[in-house]
């Protein structure tokens, strides 16, 4: 790949170009701790007082896996793409179909982001436009007062209610019917408002207000990033500084203001079944739900590798690559360890199990409160959480596009993601992942059950990426041993993390179902979908034949791809990560 440094010859067609050092790259990268917004309520529904635990032992994985994705990005100092990439051109000696994989679930770990942060983001808006007041609001005890003879305790809806509480009474049935009519009836008309809904297999469908306001914040990143990456860094300097800011407020002020209820974290047990303030054992169920909180909050605390997503964009790749990762890394380990640790302090198993927080809506108020401040400082804070989400959402587009454009150069993918525009943006790539994000946003925007299926489905992407790359670094060490690294991981870092990537094996096969019970085998059918797509680019387009660039930045000819030093190590590590998938997915079963 051809990579300008100046002002683009005649000739050429526009490439990315190098404009950024690892600082800008850092910058793009910082979206990345925004993400423990998306699922902390999740987690803690899951895992309950082991939560905290959950979110520090994840981020020390990433920590350390990120040392062998470093150490393969020095490799390639004129690829983009990210890990993904560096991964797959280990693999593709062994396997046509095994090197576009990591690629293309890289990508579809990565780009729903967008669509999940902008209906979290659009329900922020919707919220501070028109409020749904809560059960145990004024106004809703009001119209429950007033109201109170219009529900009889032998109606049919309290006969319902009661058939689905098991050992409550009708007049509890009757109390919380009517708190959830005042709620219906006070709600502004314009929040039930939807031009279509419906339902696709396990998941729901809706074109209401989030879906709408989301596709106008997707066109608002669509702008920034139009402009290239230098542009992109230069505007998320300044939002990831109020951004990151308050979270580290967030992160400390209720130590040091003494709001710390230590108790919050003990028993240090799990729960006794998801969702429910009860605390269980560590039995079999136990386990599984622990294992199913390592699973998705892998989503977010493995996701700062996106910072070497632009080592063909680098000033100078050799030390830029090494220090984006390593900061960027750093930055995550403090507010993933941090945050997660006061949010259940100050909240506690009950409040992290309110369904606003659940749900994400109400981590801004909760944010507002920890740090002491009225309605001003929560309204601040509301604020603020728009450009977190803002905020990762262009850290997504940045990365997955460029994992688009990347695979493209490579051959993977269809050859149209490879066009860039003047600035170098790879515009292509970009409108892809927009288009593709707006149905996921259709899914995403109709309820909770909904979003956390595609949140698992891309999670499973995700750990199968993570699992080919984090085993492509030993293979690029016996492989291309002979290649100059700028920077080498220590051998003791490169083996914890291929004992790590078994771990993550472990996590999909028992976590994934904590989520959806379909979610494993959706997300296995969504990384098979790749197997159509390269096959053509591969055999249709390029007539079996890989782009000679793709070669020439790997030292490689066609004939070198045939030496296979590793031998049959990686066919057996495969063979033993699917094994790992489905005895754990056997052995590790839900509560009940």
């Amino acid at each position: 790949m051809n990579v300008v440094t100046g002002t683009l010859a005649a000739e050429q067609p526009p490439s990315l170009q190098r404009a950024i050092d690892w600082r800008g790259a850092f910058w793009v990268a910082s979206g990345v701790p925004a993400l423990v917004l998306f699922s902390i309520g999740g987690i803690a529904g899951t895992t309950g007082n082991v939560a905290f635990l959950v979110w520090f032992a994840s981020m020390c994985m990433g920590f350390i896996q990120s040392f062998t994705y470093a150490e393969i990005a020095g490799l390639f100092p004129n690829k983009s793409g990210g890990a993904s990439v560096y991964g797959a051109s280990a693999w593709v000696r062994y396997s046509k179909l095994i090197a576009p994989l990591s690629v293309w679930c890289n990508w579809l770990a990565w780009t729903p982001v967008l669509s999940l942060g902008c209906s979290i983001a659009a329900a922020y808006i919707l919220n501070a436009l028109g409020p749904i007041p809560g059960a145990e609001s004024p106004e809703v005890l009001a119209w429950v007062k007033a109201n109170a003879s219009s529900i009889a305790a032998d109606s049919p809806r309290v006969v319902e209610w009661l058939a689905a509480n098991a050992g409550k009474t009708a007049n509890e049935a009757v109390a919380a019917l009517l708190a959830q009519d005042g709620v219906a009836a006070l709600t502004p008309a314009f929040r039930n408002w939807t031009l279509t809904s419906g339902t696709i297999g396990p998941v729901s469908f809706s074109l209401n207000w989030t879906f709408f306001i989301g596709v106008a914040l997707m066109l608002v990143t669509f702008a920034i990033q139009h402009r290239g990456i230098l542009g992109t860094a230069n505007v998320q300097k300044y939002i990831g500084l109020l951004v990151i800011v308050p979270m580290l407020i967030v992160g400390i002020a209720p130590i040091v203001t003494g709001q710390i209820n230590w108790d919050n974290y003990s028993p240090l047990v799990p729960l006794k079944e998801a969702y429910v303030p009860s605390h269980g054992e560590w039995n079999i169920g136990g386990w599984t739900l622990v294992l199913g909180g390592m699973f998705i909050a892998a989503w977010s605390t493995y996701a700062f590798e996106t910072a070497i997503c632009y080592t063909s964009e680098f000033k100078n790749p050799k030390t830029d690559t090494f220090r984006a990762i390593f900061y960027s890394g750093l930055l995550c380990l403090v507010l993933y360890s941090l945050v997660p640790f006061t949010f259940q302090g100050v909240l506690g198993l009950n409040g992290m199990l309110d369904a606003s927080i659940v749900d994400g809506s109400g981590v801004a108020h909760a944010m507002g409160q920890m740090v002491g401040g009225g309605g001003f400082i929560t309204s601040i804070m509301v604020m603020l959480m728009i450009f977190a989400l803002m905020l990762a959402i262009m850290t997504a587009m940045a990365g997955s596009s460029r994992t688009l454009y990347q695979g493209s150069v490579d051959g993977w993918l269809p050859r149209y993601l490879s066009r860039v525009n003047s600035h170098g943006a790879p515009t292509a790539a970009m409108w892809s992942d927009l288009i593709f994000n707006l149905g996921l946003l259709a899914i995403a925007a109709a309820d909770a059950t909904s979003y956390f299926f595609i949140l698992a489905v891309s999670n499973c992407c995700y750990v199968i990426f993570n699992f080919l790359n984090l085993n492509s670094g030993w293979i690029h060490r016996i492989d291309n041993g002979h290649i100059q690294r700028p920077w080498k991981a220590p051998t003791i870092l490169l083996g914890l993390g291929t004992l790590f990537a078994f771990a993550n094996a472990v996590f999909l096969g028992a976590g994934a179902k904590v989520w959806n019970p379909v979610a494993l085998w959706a997300g296995m059918i969504a990384a098979s979908l790749i197997i159509p797509v390269f096959l053509f680019r591969h055999y249709v387009q390029d007539k079996g034949r890989f782009p000679p660039n793709m070669l020439e930045d790997l030292n490689l000819t066609e004939a070198d791809l045939k030496v296979r030093k590793a031998g049959i190590l990686p066919y057996l590590t495969l063979i033993a990560g699917v094994a790992v998938v489905l005895t754990a997915n056997w052995f590790f079963q839900l509560p009940g």
